[in-house]
């Protein structure tokens, strides 16, 4: 199940044999300004994988957000299972996350275009 509503997705999955993980999963994110890397958004992945407590709050840039939040979202989300299994991405339909796209894409103003700081490059 995924829910989406600006500024909030809800999913949830049961996993379907012993190799799979459950999880149940909010993503909050808002428009903020960090001092240190100006505009971006402020993530905060919470609820449970496997039954376990996650609460996992991050930032990202305005010109990292965009080509990575699904990487670090799914990176965070590996933290909280126990080898060997891996948590490959956060199964959604495509077109949630592509509302979530667009909308921090308005959220930020971001164009096409818009300059990269070099040291989010590496």
């Amino acid at each position: 199940m995924a829910k989406y509503a600006p500024g909030h997705v809800h999913i949830e999955r049961t996993a379907l044999n012993n190799n799979d993980h459950s999880y149940d999963l909010n993503i909050d994110y808002e428009a903020v300004t960090d001092p240190k890397e100006g505009r971006g958004i402020q993530f905060r992945m919470h609820g449970s994988i496997e039954g376990k407590p996650v609460d996992e709050p991050f930032f990202l840039a305005k010109d990292q957000v965009l080509p990575s939040f699904l990487m670090v979202l799914s990176r965070k989300a590996q933290q909280h299972l126990a080898p060997p299994k891996k948590f490959e991405t956060l199964a959604s339909p495509h077109k949630l996350y592509d509302a979530m796209f667009e909308d921090i894409r308005q959220k930020l103003d971001v164009k096409s275009g818009d300059p990269i700081k070099s040291e989010h490059l590496e």
